[in-house]
């Protein structure tokens, strides 16, 4: 995703002047090509996030479209005060990206861990927040933030994901993509775990269990037509995140509870704490409870029991 996104920003800035990227002294091996194409239009701020985004705030105030980059939380918890009151408030063309959400920096241990910021950002004033879910997903959504008014989050894997899309979608903000269709349950997905999801519905295909897949890379705005839809249709809904809880299943536990349908509801996401605190992704992952037969067992869990979902009502249905 980490290089779809730079290729298309260095596309967007050779056709427009404006766009700016800052760095908090990382990004090296990626940010290289946009610095030596652009350097009059290139800072690194050094490990100083809260100095950054209050220099992007100023460039955007003088007309500018700024990029801000750095890893996991550091972009968006260290410098949160700096967000809310001199980009949201005054709905500035800022572009905040973070790179290696939930535990894609899992060597490092928790303070590189991504796990509230979809939560947080998506709750601030005038904000957008985009997690594409594969580097196809990326450089629309790139494209799409560069071209959107307003302060933008986007969410970025880091761990050399796949191209899941064989063409482009139909990537806007504020709309879903639908990747498969199935008729007994429906797999709704933002960010790094649509791959994932994909593969949980394979696995229960082989089962004759037939799921969709629906890549949600827009928070906020959300398409609640699409999960609605989802709702009406298929009757069951498991939301899949690398995240913690607030974010993707969270908000469409809103969309499901204000309405008058009856859904199954269950939220695969990442725990506020997790069970170990460090180690590759991949453990990380697997100690958590995120991967593909997890989230296929709560698809099982919805069509074959009656036991109550402790992220549901208290039947196990959002109504």
């Amino acid at each position: 995703m980490r290089a779809a996104f730079i290729n298309t920003l260095c596309d967007l800035a050779a056709r427009d002047e404006r766009i700016w990227l800052l760095c908090g002294d990382l990004g090296f091996s990626v940010l290289e090509k946009f610095a030596d194409r652009f350097p009059g239009r290139y800072v690194n701020a050094g490990v100083a996030e809260q100095n950054m985004t209050g220099i992007a705030a100023g460039l955007a105030l003088s007309g500018k479209t700024v990029f801000t980059y750095s890893i996991a939380n550091f972009p968006v918890m260290r410098c949160l005060e700096q967000i809310r009151n001199d980009v949201c408030c005054h709905a500035l063309n800022v572009k905040i990206v973070s790179v290696g959400g939930g535990f894609a920096y899992g060597p490092a241990g928790y303070t590189h861990h991504g796990l509230e910021d979809l939560a947080v950002m998506r709750v601030l004033p005038n904000m957008t927040v985009l997690a594409p879910g594969d580097p196809v997903e990326t450089s629309l959504l790139t494209a799409a933030a560069a071209d959107h008014h307003g302060p933008c989050y986007l969410r970025l894997g880091k761990a050399g994901e796949a191209a899941v899309h064989t063409s482009p979608p139909d990537a806007r903000i504020g709309k879903a993509i639908l990747l498969r269709e199935g008729g007994d349950a429906a797999f709704i997905t933002t960010g790094a775990t649509l791959a994932m999801a994909l593969a949980a519905a394979s696995d229960l295909a082989d089962r004759g269990i037939s799921v969709s897949v629906i890549s949600m890379p827009s928070l906020c705005p959300l398409d609640e037509s699409a999960i609605l839809s989802a709702a009406r249709d298929k009757g069951r809904i498991v939301t899949v995140e690398d995240h913690g809880r607030g974010g993707l299943g969270s908000a469409v536990a809103e969309v499901l509870a204000a309405s008058s349908l009856s859904c199954r509801f269950s939220a695969v996401h990442l725990p506020s704490q997790p069970a170990i605190l460090a180690g590759s992704a991949a453990e990380l992952y697997a100690a958590n409870g995120l991967s593909a037969p997890a989230i296929a067992a709560r698809v099982l869990a919805l069509m074959g029991s009656r036991e109550p979902d402790a992220r549901a009502g208290s039947d196990g249905w959002i109504r």
